[in-house]
């Protein structure tokens, strides 16, 4: 690739992007016209069409959102940049034009529905394209113009602009060299979620091929009922009616605040009297759906799910709450779980109450979930992370967005090194990297399926990676109809 200024025509008009690290990058391509204005809170319109070549050489806008809080915001960098045009996308391809008809990745970014973008230094796409894959980053609307319940709007809007984007590169992806028919959508925590709705969404249907879904799969949502009470609430707080038209009439800095301000509430008093049924799943901010979908083993899409070994001690490490965790605390979370908690200290005799909090919620949130889809779906592949940061003194292990640095094999971007510590093997890189990559190509990682009434195969990462049998099976056993 050596066109400095490639272009690539797509139904709105000519892009013109730029070469980054060898490979074509065209950034910030609008794929459905700005939510703002008469289009607020509304389901996605198309992107309009235009005379002359548009510059695709730069990031375009952010959807609105409220930075992190503490600790969090120094150990997930999250990229804000404004403007109204935010409903778009970054492609990275190593063969720009027709004809090559390469496989596709569409990534949808986590941030618990509240946070994150396609921008991110760390969501770099020239790692895929230098494998010989056409990489696409999705922008979509978060929070309260993304999630909220408004009466007089869609619910699940963020879920609509992605459903958009998809159709996007089913229209437009060959004249970026992909192959339209060979899309795998892939995504992490609320990417992970998403995708998991929309694999019961009718109108996602035929616009992708495969999905991965890291640390994020089915059973997180909230019902009609919690969503117009979490929405009734944010009214409250504003002192304006429970509507889209009022919500819109709001300046856009006060929305943020009082959505900053909402979490900090949930946070301090995750009371399920208040909540509802999220209070369980720890987001105010999620897809709203009318039960669990799990989908049924005619879905016609390949699939790849897994989690991280020690997913919940990225809430424990950076908070210092690891060590002061009470052991009555812990059989409260097991409580409300319904599971029982003396076979975890059955299985892990020395283990602290820190320990045991973070085995609960790991495998209540994250594990069972994957495990769940994959026995869902013959033919599904599963995995688990498995390697350990040093930060925190050790105690932040193999936490949540821990594998990103790995399945983007971009070991020492800034982004990454807070979670790593700079730490991070790139041969363990490189292995998870070709995993996914080879999972988009060819439908095959490179180990068995999960076969619930067999060996259960799980591929392990770690400092040296390999297929396990059914890995810790007795703690797996005791959520079996409870979640």
């Amino acid at each position: 690739m050596t066109d400095a200024s490639p272009e690539c025509t797509t139904r709105q008009g000519p892009v013109r992007g730029r070469t980054e690290h060898g490979v074509a990058a065209f950034l910030g391509v609008p794929y459905a016209a700005a939510p703002f204005g008469p289009r607020r809170f509304a389901a996605p319109a198309p992107a309009e069409p235009r005379t002359g070549v548009r510059d695709a050489t730069a990031y375009g806008p952010t959807a609105p959102k409220a930075p992190y809080a503490p600790p969090f915001d120094a150990l997930i960098p999250d990229t804000s940049m404004p403007g109204e045009e935010c409903l778009n996308l970054n492609i990275w391809t190593p063969e720009p034009g027709p004809g090559a008809r390469l496989p596709v990745m569409v990534w949808l970014h986590g941030g618990a529905f509240s946070n994150g973008s396609a921008n991110a230094s760390g969501y770099r796409g020239h790692t895929f394209a230098r494998d010989g894959v056409v990489f696409v980053g999705v922008n979509y609307r978060l929070g309260t113009d993304g999630f909220l319940h408004l009466p007089g709007a869609p619910d699940n809007r963020g879920l609509l602009d992605q459903i958009a984007a998809l159709a996007w590169v089913r229209e437009n992806i060959e004249a970026f060299g992909g192959d339209p028919d060979r899309v795998t959508v892939f995504g992490e925590s609320a990417g992970g979620v998403a995708i998991g709705q929309l694999l019961a969404e009718p109108a996602a249907r035929g616009l992708f091929r495969r999905a991965v879904l890291q640390s994020g799969a089915c059973h997180h949502f909230i019902g009609p009922d919690t969503a117009r009470r979490i929405g009734e609430r944010m009214a409250a707080q504003l002192g304006v009616p429970h509507t889209a038209e009022a919500f819109a009439a709001v300046p856009l800095p006060e929305l943020i605040d009082a959505q900053a301000a909402l979490r900090a509430d949930f946070a301090s008093r995750p009371d399920p009297a208040v909540w509802g049924d999220a209070a369980l799943n720890g987001m105010v901010f999620e897809p709203v759906a009318p039960g669990l979908r799990l989908p049924g083993p005619d879905l016609g899409v390949d699939l790849m799910v897994g989690s991280n070994r020690e997913e919940n001690r990225l809430y424990m490490a950076p908070t210092g709450r690891f060590d002061t965790i009470s052991e009555n605390r812990v059989e409260r979370s097991a409580a409300a779980y319904g599971v029982d908690l003396s076979g975890y200290r059955a299985t892990r005799p020395e283990a602290t109450p820190g320990e045991l909090l973070d085995a609960l919620v790991t495998d209540w949130f994250w594990r069972v979930p994957a495990i769940r889809l994959a026995e869902a779906v013959p033919g599904t592949r599963l995995y688990e992370f498995a390697w350990r940061s040093p930060r925190y003194e050790g105690a932040l292990g193999a936490c949540h967005a821990l594998e990103l640095p790995f399945v983007f094999d971009l070991p020492d971007d800034p982004d990454y090194t807070a979670l790593t510590g700079g730490k991070a093997p790139h041969d363990l890189a490189r292995t998870v990297h070709e995993a996914w990559v080879s999972f988009a190509a060819t439908g095959d990682p490179g180990w068995p399926a999960y076969d619930p009434e067999g060996d259960r195969t799980t591929m392990v990462f770690d400092t040296t990676s390999h297929p396990e049998q059914d890995p810790r099976r007795a703690e797996r056993e005791l959520w079996e109809g409870v979640r």
